[in-house]
């Protein structure tokens, strides 16, 4: 049995029915609890983009966000969701929005976790995280240790190679630019970024993430206003998909919403645990503005970033949908001789605009699987981090960046079936273990929900009181309310948000 074959049946076991279920279940469950926090909080999400500032403890909201971003906005926003509409149909991106629509609350839940139970490093820096928060909130070190580990192998050694992968493949087709060059310029690059520590991974995502996004959804948008026309259609078509109620796709209806939820979990992240890394750095006055942040964070990845590839894609014809049943035969073909990836948007886009269109995908590409690759090492070092708290590793962030780089290096050349094959294992082993977990833990971020929502009622910039609001292991709030309180004395006539 060869490597891929092996990492397919693990992913069979890991991305069962049983799993899609619990994940939208728990989407479910907390957007119920929460009074559809999603949709009440929307107006609220925008302004706290903008609350706080970088300090020498934390960074800004903004700032988090464009870290937590930069994982999420990546090779899963182009090539996910032309691998999604391949094996799912068209159906699958209906999936894939409520995958984020529900997953939306979870990602708050877990954002809101990580502020409550973060620490200090040893330079004085937030950091935190599920492995954090399972062995202080649960009380569970032995949870929190399995986590850091897993954590470590999924972004620190699996989920790289996917990103390195796609920039390869698509400067490849662009720019005819072989693999080894690909590997040599990402190296020097993200070597850069990684040895210059949190403060520069942050300047460089606030800088290039929304930019690029900006760019990518505006290109979308002009030709979906282009094609105006035939909007109405593929809506029907991705909602007649979705359910099996189109000719011909009914033999994927349960591959949309297998691969819907899988592409969907992979691009916004909600629940893997890996977003609320950057999401506990940040040094805000209150646990559920970062969680309401994150929250709006996977809007932006899958209703905006995600459904302007699928929209592209369906308005041009520009994709295929393979036939489970026959191999090498398809339900419908409307590209040929193109692997499913970057490569059907590359192709739609240049059918549009000649000569533009595939380049601008390729750098779009670029810069979302880069952002995304200096992300996964924020994670990675991250947890190494919470493992030398009890193991004596004062060598392994130095190895960590030397490894991390192979990985980079190596995912640009191995096979793109093998790099997705790995990159899904190590999001739906980390999404297993956080998902339960945060089950456990799901009061106390609601519970600092409502203590949010009636500060706010009361017309007051909600700081947080860990004790006052049954939460006995979250220390560092004492000194965070005191240096807030402190602020609002001495800037009694700051304005304050009221809805």
């Amino acid at each position: 049995m060869d490597l891929e074959t092996l990492v397919g049946k693990i992913n069979d076991v890991i991305w069962s029915p049983v799993f899609i279920a619990i994940c939208l279940g728990v989407g479910l469950w907390f957007s119920l609890r929460g009074r559809f926090l999603q949709v009440r909080h929307f107006g609220n999400m925008i302004r706290l983009l903008m609350d706080g500032k970088s300090t020498d403890q934390g960074v800004s909201s903004f700032q988090a966000l464009a870290m937590s971003l930069a994982g999420r906005v990546g090779t899963g926003n182009i090539a996910g969701v032309a691998t999604a509409i391949t094996f799912g149909g068209p159906g699958a991106l209906f999936w894939m929005w409520m995958v984020a629509f529900l997953g939306a609350s979870t990602a708050f839940v877990e954002s809101t976790l990580a502020q409550i139970y973060k620490e200090k490093d040893e330079n004085g820096f937030f950091i935190g995280g599920p492995a954090y928060y399972f062995e202080k909130g649960l009380g569970q070190k032995w949870y929190g240790l399995l986590f850091a580990i897993s954590m470590f192998i999924s972004s620190g050694l699996l989920l790289p190679g996917v990103q390195a992968n796609s920039i390869a493949s698509a400067m490849t087709n662009s720019f005819g630019m072989p693999s080894t060059v690909t590997a040599a310029i990402l190296a020097i690059l993200i070597g850069f970024i990684i040895f210059g520590g949190v403060k520069r991974i942050a300047a460089a995502a606030e800088l290039i993430v929304p930019f690029m996004a900006l760019a990518y959804i505006i290109v979308a948008l002009v030709i979906i206003i282009l094609h105006i026309s035939q909007l109405p259609d593929i809506l029907g078509l991705v909602f007649r998909s979705a359910f099996g109620l189109e000719a011909g796709f009914g033999a994927v209806l349960g591959l949309a919403i297998q691969w819907g939820v899988k592409r969907g979990l992979y691009s916004n992240e909600a629940g893997q645990g890996t977003g609320l890394h950057p999401s506990a750095a940040a040094d805000v006055s209150h646990p559920a503005k970062q969680g309401l942040v994150q929250a709006f964070s996977v809007y932006v990845d899958t209703l905006f970033v995600c459904s302007a590839t699928g929209f592209m894609l369906l308005i041009t014809g520009f994709y295929n949908v393979q036939d489970p049943s026959k191999p090498d035969s398809y339900l419908y073909q409307g590209v040929k001789g193109v692997a499913a990836g970057p490569g059907y948007v590359q192709t739609a886009m240049e059918n549009i605009m000649p000569g533009f269109g595939s380049i601008f995908v390729a750098i779009a590409l670029f810069f979302f699987a880069f952002t995304t690759i200096m992300a996964y090492y924020y994670y990675a070092e991250t947890n190494i981090r919470y493992l030398q708290r009890t193991l004596k590793m004062d060598w392994a962030i130095p190895v960590l960046k030397i490894i991390f780089l192979a990985v980079v290096v190596y995912g640009t050349v191995k096979t793109a079936n093998l790099a997705w094959a790995l990159g899904d294992a190590g999001a739906g082993l980390t999404a297993w273990l956080n998902i339960l977990g945060i089950l456990f833990l799901q009061k106390h971020a609601f519970n600092a929900l409502k203590d949010y929502e009636n500060q706010v009622k009361a017309g007051k910039d909600p700081i947080y009181d860990a004790k006052a609001n049954g939460v006995n292991n979250a220390p560092i709030w004492d000194e965070i309310g005191e240096k807030y309180r402190k602020d609002e004395i001495e800037h009694p006539n700051k304005t304050h948000f009221v809805p």
